[in-house]
Formats: C-alpha cells, structure tokens, sequence
C-alpha cells in the first residue's frame, strides 16, 4: 500500500513540476515526460512514450493534459490518470490566474518581455531536440513507409503550410493502410502454409 501511495505522489510531484517550470506548449513537456518517466525513473519504454506522444498530439484537446492522462494510465490505472492530471494543470490554472490579475503591469514590463524573448530561444532548441529524437527512431525501423511519411510530412508542412489536422489524417490513413496491407500479406502466407500441408 505504502509502495503504491509513495508512487502516486511521486507521479504527482513530477508531473506538478515539470508542469509548473515548462514553457513552450505541449512538444517541449512531452520530451521531459520521456526525460523523467523512460530515462529516469524507469516506468515507461520508450515506445510507450513515442506512442502516448503520438495519440496526445492526434487527439483533441491540450498536449500536455492529453499525454498526462495516458502516461498516468499506463503508470497507475484510472487513479494515475487522475493524480496526473492534477499534476498537469495545477500549475498552468494558478500561474494564468496571477498573470490575469496582473495582465497590464506584466505587458507593459521590458525585463519580462526580454526574458520571454530569451525563452523562447530555449524552447525552439527543446523541440528540436524532440524532432531529432522521434526522427532517429523511425530512421531506426528502417521501415521506407514511415521514412516516405515524414519527409512527405514535413515537406507538406514546411513548404506548403498544409495545418497539423490534415497531417495527422493523413498519416492516419497511410498507417490504417499498411495495417491492412500487413494483414492480408500475413493472411496470405497463412493460408498458402496451410495450403501446403
């Protein structure tokens, strides 16, 4: 029991935590998600945490919330989802309330728009970071379907400024196509072994 509630509770200060020091949106705290919960802590392969990513990011709704309630999930059931939860917008509804009430003085401040200028440069090399990383792991399958897809991807994005719904759908179609080409493919040598005995 001790063992489970000291689980939960470090489930809650971490995500608390990297909630609470992360600027940038989703991309940068699904990195430290994979930093804290693959690398550290050991509670998750990366696999895992490539795939919570890809359905937090396909999925309605923000990032992080998204990624939190999947990790959580897969980390402690309904409760992880919960406690994680909590952990992820905590932070966020707290520091957007005080800026709320301090909007103009905080607008009008050149030490704070310096410094989220200087943020910024920050969280460009934290998403980098992430591209590299997923990009290394589907050159790794060594599958030319998946690279095909993210070159096709990116160039959609990049030089043709088609939105991210368009190629999430799009990506979507090709994997539920290779899927089923998959299985027909696997069928067929079930059935021509079978055929030869």
């Amino acid at each position: 029991m001790y063992m489970k509630e000291n689980k939960l509770w470090k489930l809650f200060i971490s995500t608390f935590t990297l909630s609470a020091f992360t600027f940038g949106g989703g991309f940068v705290i699904v990195s430290l998600y994979k930093k804290k919960f693959v690398e550290e802590l050991n509670w998750l392969e990366e696999d895992e945490m490539l795939d919570i990513s890809a359905i937090a990011q396909s999925s309605p709704g923000p990032i992080p919330v998204n990624a939190s309630v999947i990790l959580g999930y897969r980390i402690h059931g309904i409760l992880g989802s919960v406690v994680a939860i909590l952990g992820t917008i905590i932070p966020p509804f707290v520091i957007i309330s005080f800026i709320s009430i301090f909007y103009e003085e905080f607008k009008s401040n050149q030490v704070i728009a310096i410094a989220l200028q200087v943020m910024r440069a920050g969280v460009a090399a934290v998403i980098l970071d992430v591209v590299v990383n997923l990009g290394k792991n589907v050159i790794k399958t060594k599958n030319i379907i998946y690279m095909a897809v993210m070159v096709v991807a990116f160039i959609a994005t990049y030089f043709f400024n088609f939105g991210a719904m368009y190629i999430i759908f799009f990506c979507l179609g090709i994997g539920l196509i290779s899927v089923f080409l998959n299985y027909r493919k696997e069928k067929a040598n079930g059935t021509s072994m079978d055929s030869i005995h």
